[in-house]
């Protein structure tokens, strides 16, 4: 029997609008959960992981982080579903190529990004180098600085030349958050250890460079007026941005890593300024609102 839809109209079960309307619903109420709970979960056991505190069954335990990640990645799933077409979906796939091609590179030759290697298990390997789950967690967060860039901008988004710089820029700057605290809590190291909390100045050239073609292809994969309109409309399609600064700038906050605090702080001060939360701080919709949508 088909289901009401939220405005009234039928719905078959398991159609695609049926399925996205209700990982919308899932998403919309548990938002702390998804957004402060999970990462706030996260920093604690990578650090207690890093600082040998439990057993080896849980620490750095593959399955649990995928899982983590995943569970963030829901609100940015959620809010880009109704937009992925044909076209979305073979630019993402092509962006998934892209990734793992110049990963591979990366960790047999240093090149982009300067000598590295992944120094916990990260589940299933790709050749045995790549973890299969890097477009998991590489991909959602060059969207996440689009769709920031999107609401921050306002009209002058309509530039593309404007917004895929800006969206560059912000790639940047989330990764000057990531990558220390990667490195800290031991997910990888560069050999030699680089001037930026063993960060080497050689791994943010690579960030423009994959960077860069990771913005052009979300920009193909997506219409500009359809994805800024959804973000509008969707006031949680950002809260796996909000995931990202509470995990990385915590984790950087344990180890005395002021320059990314700070840096996230800024990307935290960004997300305050597009005014879409409407987080509920005891959980449910009967729960109070820590900052309205406009």
């Amino acid at each position: 029997m088909a289901e009401s839809d939220p405005e009234g109209g039928a719905v078959d079960p398991w159609s695609r609008p049926w399925i996205e309307a209700r990982l919308d619903a899932l998403v919309r109420d548990n938002r702390f959960t998804i957004a402060v709970v999970f990462p706030v979960v996260g920093a604690v056991t990578l650090v207690a992981s890093a600082e040998g505190w439990l057993p080896p069954l849980l620490a750095y335990n593959p399955f649990l982080v995928l899982v983590g990640v995943a569970v963030m990645r829901l609100p940015l799933v959620a809010g880009a579903a109704p937009l992925v077409d044909r076209r979305a979906g073979l630019a993402v796939g092509a962006l998934t190529a892209y990734a793992y091609g110049i990963e591979l590179v990366g960790v047999e030759t240093g090149w982009p990004y300067g000598p590295f290697e992944y120094a916990v298990d990260l589940g299933a390997m790709l050749f045995g180098r790549v973890p299969v789950g890097l477009p998991v967690f590489f991909l959602p967060l060059v969207l996440n600085a689009y769709l920031l860039v999107l609401l921050l901008l306002g009209g002058r988004a309509k530039n593309r030349p404007v917004r895929l710089v800006a969206t560059l820029a912000t790639v940047l700057l989330v990764d000057l958050v990531l990558d220390p605290a990667a490195v800290a809590v031991g997910f990888w190291t560069y050999l030699p250890p680089g001037p930026y909390y063993g960060v080497p100045a050689s791994n943010y050239a690579g960030w423009v460079l994959s960077g860069a073609v990771a913005v052009v292809l979300f920009d193909v994969a997506f219409p500009y007026d359809e994805l800024l309109a959804r973000v509008r409309s969707c006031p949680f399609m950002l809260d796996d941005l909000v995931s990202f600064v509470v995990l990385w700038g915590a984790i950087n906050a344990v180890y005395g890593q002021w320059i990314p605090v700070a840096l996230a702080g800024l990307l935290f001060a960004g997300l305050l300024a597009t005014d879409r939360f409407d987080f509920r701080v005891l959980g449910g919709r009967g729960g109070r609102a820590w900052r309205s949508v406009r």
